[in-house]
C-alpha cells in the first residue's frame, strides 16, 4: 500500500465568511468554532442566519460523518479550545452551516476513502498530533493552514477493511448517541413531572387542598438560600487535564475533565455566566470558579432545588428591567424561590424523580464505558494491530 496526502482524496470546504450583524434570531442554524468541543457539540448557544443566505451558502450546509477541522483557535495545550481540533458531524449538528475559522472535509470518492473511515482517521492520535505541530501564531491565537492540512500523509488500506474498521467503531458511536437521546427523553419527564406538581400545582390530591396567597397549604414557599449555601468553584479552566479522573464543571454545556476534586456532596450545578446551564450531580468533582454549587442543607431537597432552578433560571436571566444579563450574582440565585411541599408529597416526588435520575446515571455510564472501550480500539485499528 502507497502513502496518499489527504488533499488527494478529499474535498476541502472553508466555512461560511458572515459578520455578526447577518446573524438572526431565527433562521438556519449555525455551527462554530465555539461549538465544537473535544468531547462532542455543544449547541445551547447557536446563532442563525437567514433564507436568502443560506439559499447562495449551500456549500456549507454540513452533511452526515463530514470532518470538521478547527483552524483558528488556543493552543492545544489548552483544552477548552484548541486550534486544530476535529469533529465529526452527528444527527445533533447535520444541516447546520459551517462558520469561518473551520474547515469541512469530504472523501472525494466513498468507493476509493469511506467517510466513516475519515472521522476516525480525524481522531487517530498520529492525525491530532500532526495538525496541532503546524499550529502558526501566539500562545493565545494559533492558526492552521489549510494546505498543511492537505499535506498529511498516510498509508490507505484497502476500501474493505476501512469499512469493516469503520463498522466496528461506529457500533460504540451509535450506542453513546442512542444513549444521549435517550437522557434527553428522560431529562425533560422529569421537568414536566416537576411542572405539573409546582407550577401548575396539579399534584396528587389537588382537588382537596386549598390554596392561599398562591401556595397550597401545608407547603412553604423558602427562598433559595434558605436551602443551599451558594457557593462556588475556585479552579480556572487551566486545570483541567485530558485523561483527568473527575468531571470539571465550568459554564460550558459539557464537562471537562480534573485530576483532583474540590467537592464531594449531591449538588445543583449552575454556569454562572453563558447560557447558565444547569446540572444535576452527585458525586466527587471540580469546580470552575465562575460556576455555582448548591448542595442542599437536606439531602431530600436536591431534586426540588434542581427544577426550582432550572425553571427560574430563564426568567432571572432577562433581569428585572428586560434587558439580558451577562453574568449571575449570589443575590439574585438566593431570590429564588423553592415550593416545599408536604412531607408525603416529597416522598411520591422524591420517589419518582429518583427512578428517573437512576436511569439517567445508568445511560452515562454506559456511555462513559463505550467511549472508554472506543478510545482503546481505534489506535489499534488504526495501526492495524487488529487484524479486520
Amino acid at each position: 500500500m502507497n502513502a496518499v496526502k489527504l488533499g488527494d482524496i478529499c474535498n476541502f470546504y472553508n466555512g461560511g465568511a458572515w459578520s455578526q450583524n447577518e446573524f438572526t434570531e431565527a433562521g438556519y442554524p449555525v455551527l462554530k468554532v465555539s461549538n465544537c468541543k473535544s468531547n462532542g457539540f455543544e449547541i445551547s448557544d447557536v446563532s442563525y442566519i437567514p433564507y436568502d443566505i443560506a439559499q447562495k451558502s449551500k456549500i456549507n450546509k454540513l452533511q452526515i460523518d463530514d470532518v470538521i477541522i478547527a483552524t483558528v483557535g488556543s493552543h492545544p495545550n489548552l483544552v477548552e479550545s484548541a486550534a486544530g481540533r476535529s469533529c465529526v458531524v452527528t444527527t445533533a449538528v447535520v444541516g447546520f452551516y459551517l462558520n469561518q475559522n473551520a474547515v469541512c472535509l469530504r472523501s472525494k470518492d466513498p468507493n476509493v476513502f469511506s467517510q466513516k473511515y475519515l472521522g476516525y482517521l480525524a481522531a487517530s492520535a498520529p492525525f491530532k498530533h500532526y495538525i496541532q505541530s503546524r499550529g502558526k501564531g501566539a500562545a493565545n491565537q494559533m492558526r492552521i493552514a489549510i494546505s498543511a492540512i492537505k499535506d498529511f500523509s498516510f498509508v490507505l488500506p484497502d476500501i474493505e477493511v476501512q469499512k469493516a474498521v469503520g463498522t466496528i467503531l461506529s457500533a460504540y458511536d451509535d450506542l453513546i448517541e442512542n444513549n444521549q437521546k435517550q437522557i434527553k427523553l428522560l431529562e425533560e419527564a422529569a421537568q414536566r413531572l416537576y411542572k405539573e406538581w409546582f407550577v401548575d400545582l396539579r399534584f396528587p390530591g389537588h382537588e382537596n387542598t386549598k390554596i392561599v396567597d398562591g401556595v397550597p397549604e401545608g407547603w412553604q414557599q423558602l427562598l433559595l438560600d434558605q436551602v443551599a449555601p451558594i457557593l462556588t468553584g475556585k479552579k480556572d479552566a487551566n486545570f483541567s487535564t485530558i485523561n483527568g479522573q473527575y468531571p470539571f464543571f465550568t459554564c460550558a454545556q459539557i464537562p471537562l475533565q480534573a485530576p483532583a476534586y474540590s467537592f464531594d456532596c449531591n449538588a445543583v450545578i449552575l454556569a454562572g455566566n453563558g447560557d447558565f446551564n444547569v446540572k444535576l450531580y452527585r458525586g466527587q468533582f471540580e469546580a470552575y470558579q465562575r460556576t455555582y454549587v448548591l448542595s442542599p442543607k437536606n439531602k431530600e431537597m436536591l431534586f426540588l432545588l434542581f427544577h426550582a432552578v432550572n425553571t427560574s433560571i430563564a426568567k432571572l436571566a432577562q433581569g428585572a428591567s428586560g434587558s439580558t444579563i451577562k453574568f449571575l450574582t449570589k443575590g439574585m440565585i438566593a431570590s429564588i424561590p423553592v415550593y416545599v411541599p408536604d412531607t408525603l408529597i416529597l416522598k411520591k416526588f422524591n420517589e419518582m424523580s429518583e427512578a428517573i435520575q437512576e436511569q439517567v446515571e445508568n445511560l452515562r455510564s454506559m456511555i462513559a464505558h463505550a467511549t472508554e472501550a472506543r478510545d482503546r480500539l481505534l489506535p489499534k485499528l488504526m495501526g492495524g494491530e487488529i487484524e479486520v
